[in-house]
């Protein structure tokens, strides 16, 4: 109970103390915004703080940001006439539409609608595609939740190898994966995701090849988006983004 009190107790006070400096900037603003045209109305009822920003680093998802880029950048070499993508991130298809045609399939689909851009509902465990029917796809950052219940999903210990039987199914002979999970020590973290080991990926696709294996490590100080990197690096991450292309025979 002392605990609990003592922490409210820290949480007001840092309310408190990001307050200040809002309340000392408004009526600055207000001062100055008096001597000059006024644009805007400013008013009490709009006011709408934002108390701990000032000073602070922007913040970047390393994972979101780089696994993304990589594979816009395979895609804006490859060129495919369409491309299919599974429950990957929207940011990424939203982006990549623009220069490719993107037919975007999720299990709760998403209400976006943008040129370029088809969204659909798929279960990523029964696609709605016939065998080696599709040439270039992309799963990236899903597999590691299926089977764990954290999005709605049956719980299902070999949920992912399930989904990963599925994307080998309907990829086309000939055709690309984009492929990516966390990497490194191989374990559960319970409800949230995987994290593999690079021969188990490997192992799990051994129906196709791989053209390129690409990671962002755990330490910005071992660089953002290393492409091509040797195997043993990515067993040597806690919790690193493992980028997979891979090709089908």
């Amino acid at each position: 109970m002392i605990k609990l009190i003592k922490s409210g107790y820290g949480k007001v006070v840092s309310l408190l103390m990001g307050c200040l400096p809002f309340y000392r900037d408004l009526v600055i603003f207000w001062n100055l915004s008096r001597r000059t045209v006024k644009r805007h109305q400013l008013s009490a009822l709009d006011l709408w703080p934002c108390l701990f920003e000032k000073n602070k680093e922007p913040f970047v998802d390393r994972h979101y940001i780089y696994h993304t880029a990589w594979a816009a950048r395979i895609l804006a070499k490859t060129r495919p006439n369409i491309h299919i993508d599974i429950s990957s991130s929207l940011f990424f298809v939203s982006m990549v539409s623009g220069f490719v045609p993107i037919r975007f399939y999720d299990f709760r689909k998403p209400d976006l609608t943008l040129d370029g851009l088809t969204v659909e509902s798929a279960n990523l465990l029964n696609l709605p595609f016939d065998d080696n029917s599709i040439s270039s796809l992309s799963c990236m950052h899903v597999v590691e939740h299926i089977g764990l219940g954290r999005y709605g999903d049956e719980l299902d210990p070999d949920g992912d190898l399930k989904a990963i039987s599925e994307l080998t199914r309907v990829l086309a002979h000939g055709g690309q994966l984009l492929f990516v999970v966390p990497v490194g020590r191989s374990r559960i973290q319970f409800n949230a995701h995987r994290i593999y080991s690079y021969e188990q990926v490997t192992g799990y696709f051994k129906r196709l090849e791989l053209r390129e294996f690409s990671l962002i490590p755990d330490s910005p100080k071992d660089g953002g988006l290393i492409r091509n990197v040797a195997k043993g690096m990515a067993d040597q991450q806690s919790y690193g983004c493992g980028c997979f292309w891979f090709m089908k025979p």
